[in-house]
């Protein structure tokens, strides 16, 4: 199947135009910018004016929760004051659970978001075998559901998204297909076949993750079926990491989901979700939409037809040899890469001098090798001759792309890859050139969380180096940080932490950092911090802990997708969670704190 025109050479996907409002998605359009308010939709006034906020930082589309009846009826009253005041925003209501309220909604705004997980089905995690008939009585029943909100889309000119979340996929699919990309796929498809059958076709599809694993797998396999199905299936599709969290972490993971899916020329419109303040997370889509929206042109690619090294659709890390490196962390020791071992973190020579004296203090933020320390092979994957020198060597060698290539990163290494025999083990590089200083930190995360992030979910990679980064305290920080959130090396602490909306149950961002605060030292331990139930048992998908919202000042903890504490009040919440993990034997004593070391 194939999901792209070229993995080593851009090319945008091409898609039909769907108006949301007065603003166009797909087609010739830019890649558009959304974002989601955070208060409580019967709250005309703050929804009004967080709408406004949003828009005066570049917001290009608002989405706005209606888990009710009467909250899609006030979405009136919304869009009425802001087209009031000039504002002429395009308004989507966000549909969980209940029909009824998305055709309410579908009478305001210019778009319906519906998730089919859980449009016309409530979610039981019950182990059925389906027969065939079953099953197709089964879409009988969602039809009847879904057919009335697509005549009235139809009729009223409104845009819809079929989004499917990881983790909220109903018991049909799941007994079908499992919580797996292909069942988030065939999930949305039931969907669409029903508003293509009644010449409904103002459609955007998306299937997030809290995953970029996951993620990315969904939306190649999406964009690979669309081609199958023929031309026509030229839907736009809305890219966004689900429940990425906040700060660095956030950023990272939203990075290498979103970043890696434009490079392959998938996406049309993005949300960055982070937990934080709504305005926060347009400066980084429009940090990760711009080389894009710039113009092809602007990104270079490779020529070739070379068969890719590893399957798009199903994660699996590269096969290679182990090699010994000689280890600056631990002096005289060796540091094995490649094989089945940690994916290690390279530094050059002179930034290693500006950090050799705190080495052992710098914690979870050590470089573990010098690069000019290790017998490496700068390469350029065009040079057929030298590859073949290569492979024919009986040693296998640590690889590298050679400095000062023009060549896109991410086609690059792929190539490489593909070119190289497995057995070596190879080195990913965020940038092509040392000690560039980027403008802005920002600029240098998001380019080295979507280079080297893309490349790890891929398979490909046994070691970093951020060199795109000068300061070495900052490079290793964003090494490890990169490795934790495409899920390839676990450090620390691991939080999947929804954005918030009008139906979190209690304040996100501040509980998000109490948990922190009280969690951070649990390395290796997934909390997900989900600020009511429809992002909770389902899409907290592999957490080991779940904090959520279950009722106003309540909190029910979860073990995996198990709910086992309820209604526990807010302000023992944060102790409950401590005792949780303590009972399952997850829980150790943070350390006495030690002097910080700048990184």
């Amino acid at each position: 199947m194939k999901y792209c025109a070229s993995p080593y050479a851009y090319a945008r996907r091409p898609t039909r135009e769907v108006m949301v409002g007065t603003v166009g998605v797909g087609g010739a359009n830019p890649i558009r910018l959304q974002s989601m308010l955070t208060c409580d939709t019967m709250d005309t006034d703050a929804c009004v004016q967080q709408t406004l906020a949003l828009v005066a930082v570049g917001c290009e589309i608002v989405r706005i929760t209606a888990p009710t009846v009467k909250d899609s009826a006030n979405l009136e009253h919304i869009v009425r004051r802001l087209r009031d005041q000039g504002c002429g925003v395009p308004i989507v209501a966000d549909i969980h659970f209940k029909p009824e309220a998305a055709l309410e909604a579908a009478r305001w705004v210019e778009k319906v978001r519906i998730n089919p997980g859980n449009y016309a089905d409530s979610k039981k995690f019950k182990i059925i075998e389906y027969t065939d008939e079953q099953y197709l009585a089964e879409l009988a029943r969602i039809q009847e559901r879904f057919a009335p909100l697509v005549a009235l889309c139809k009729q009223r000119g409104v845009a819809m998204r079929i989004g499917t979340n990881h983790g909220s996929l109903s018991d049909r699919i799941m007994n079908r297909y499992g919580d797996t990309p292909l069942g988030m796929v065939e999930s949305a498809l039931e969907f669409a076949r029903i508003a293509r059958e009644m010449d409904y076709h103002a459609f955007i599809f998306s299937m997030k993750a809290s995953n970029p694993k996951v993620m990315i797998n969904a939306y190649r396999l999406l964009t690979a079926r669309l081609n199958e199905l023929g031309p026509d299936w030229n839907y736009p599709i809305h890219l966004g990491v689900t429940e990425a969290g906040d700060g660095e972490d956030g950023r990272i993971k939203s990075a290498i989901g979103i970043g890696s899916l434009l490079h392959d020329g998938i996406g049309d419109t993005i949300r960055v979700s982070l937990t934080e303040d709504s305005v926060y997370e347009i400066p980084v889509a429009r940090a990760l939409a711009a080389p894009f929206n710039a113009g092809a042109g602007s990104i270079a690619g490779i020529a070739s037809e070379e068969p890719l090294s590893f399957d798009p659709f199903s994660y699996a890390r590269r096969v290679s040899e182990t090699l010994s490196q000689c280890s600056v962390a631990e002096p005289g020791e060796q540091v094995c890469l490649g094989g089945e071992e940690l994916i290690r973190v390279a530094i050059r020579r002179d930034q290693f001098a500006k950090v050799a004296h705190k080495v052992a203090r710098m914690g979870d933020y050590k470089p573990e090798f010098v690069v000019e320390d290790t017998d490496i092979q700068e390469l350029d994957p065009r040079d057929e001759q030298a590859v073949a020198a290569l492979n024919s060597s009986p040693d296998a060698r640590l690889v590298t792309l050679r400095d000062g290539l023009d060549l896109p990163i991410i086609a690059a290494y792929r190539l490489l890859a593909a070119r190289l025999d497995p057995r070596h083990p190879i080195l990913l590089k965020d940038a092509l050139a040392p000690g560039v200083t980027s403008e802005d930190f920002l600029t240098a995360l998001l380019h080295a969380a979507t280079n080297i992030g893309s490349l790890l979910c891929d398979g490909i990679g046994d070691a970093i180096l951020v060199q795109g980064e000068s300061a070495p305290g900052q490079s290793l920080r964003l090494s490890y940080n990169v490795l934790q959130a495409a899920g390839s090396r676990i450090f620390k602490t691991d939080y999947v932490a929804c954005p918030s909306c009008g139906r979190t149950l209690f304040d996100l961002q501040s509980t998000t950092a109490r948990i922190k605060a009280a969690t951070v030292h649990l390395k290796g331990v997934k909390i997900a911090i989900m600020g009511c139930i429809v992002n909770g048992p389902g899409e907290m998908a592999d957490a080991d802990f779940g904090y959520v919202g279950g009722a106003p000042g309540k909190v029910n903890l979860y073990v995996g997708k198990t709910p086992v504490k309820f209604n526990i009040p807010e302000a023992e919440a944060v102790e409950r969670l401590k005792d949780l993990i303590r009972e399952h034997g997850k829980w150790v004593e943070p350390a006495v704190a030690q002097e910080p070391v700048e990184v």
